[in-house]
């Protein structure tokens, strides 16, 4: 054993080089960018980096942009959960097709998605003049950009899931169902405890990625100051306009925003990691499945 290890394991100098490679280029390319937007935010001092956030506009953006994360959220959790259990606990005609929409905003430009809202529901678009006819707004407008982040987003919890649920199998939810629980119980005593962790990571990345989104929210904005521009919009006008302090100051805003969603999503790693530990531990050496007797005890 002591060979093997001897014979596989790379000599000292490679390994350090190595890692001082990957350190410096975290460095070059995420610490510094980070150190250097904050450096530009406070350039004129605190008080003009306050004054920036405090201007109107500013404040419209930031809560646009929280409201939009908030509003897209419910349907995140409630797409995510639905269409992971579906993929992983049945079979059904048409499930490689579900599959394959779920991971369709991954192949599709930001841009293009939000074109294809201008398309659907734009004045000249196909839904345009009956929307027009009822004094519906959808581009140009919350609705619009609501669609737009909820495409983008949807992904993020079901594709989380899908594997999580495929790994647990459905040994406790049969028991459940065979000891007399109702779908319901059986979701929120069984099935949602097993998937709390992986189901909060998913979120964590939706909501960071609906409060970062750019693309497609620009295409179907319009750009209405104070009124349909998001956090990422109003940093790009400002930087336009050469109003660097207002535009530096807005990203380190998001920048904040990031450094708290990797926090969380360094906890609920964390969390999962233990509890896996745990249940792992828990088990006898030739069990490789937890026993429906789990289930018994969560009902």
């Amino acid at each position: 054993m002591t060979t093997m290890r001897r014979a596989t394991a790379e000599p000292r100098w490679v390994r350090l080089l190595l890692t001082a490679v990957a350190l410096g280029f975290l460095f070059l390319f995420l610490v510094l960018p980070l150190i250097a937007v904050f450096w530009e935010a406070f350039a004129q001092g605190a008080q003009a980096y306050w004054d920036a956030l405090q201007e109107g506009e500013a404040r419209a953006a930031m809560l646009l942009t929280l409201t939009i994360a908030a509003l897209v959220l419910p349907f995140n959790i409630a797409f995510g959960v639905a269409g992971a259990w579906a993929i992983a606990k049945f079979e059904f005609r048409g499930k490689s097709l579900l599959t394959t929409l779920i991971d369709l905003p991954f192949a599709v430009s930001p841009v293009v998605a939000g074109l294809i809202f201008i398309i659907l529901f734009g004045a000249q678009g196909y839904l345009g003049p009956w929307l027009a006819a009822h004094d519906i707004k959808i581009i140009f407008a919350l609705p619009g950009m609501i669609l737009a982040t909820l495409f983008v987003t949807f992904p993020f919890v079901a594709r989380e899931l899908i594997p999580l649920m495929q790994a647990q199998g459905r040994d406790e939810e049969e028991a459940a169902v065979s000891l007399g629980a109702s779908g319901w119980q059986m979701f929120w005593r069984v099935t949602l405890p097993n998937i709390k962790w992986g189901l909060m990571y998913g979120v964590i990345l939706a909501n960071a990625r609906a409060m970062g989104e750019f693309g497609a929210v620009s295409v179907v904005s319009g750009h209405i100051r104070g009124e349909t521009n998001t956090l990422p919009l109003h940093v790009e006008i400002l930087y336009n306009e050469y109003n660097q302090i207002g535009a530096f100051a807005a990203a380190t805003v998001l920048a904040f925003l990031g450094l708290v969603t990797l926090v969380a999503k360094t906890i609920v790693e964390w969390r999962m990691r233990k509890e896996t530990e745990m249940l792992t531990a828990e088990l006898p050496p030739e069990k490789t499945e937890l026993p429906p007797s789990v289930a018994t005890e969560r009902l």
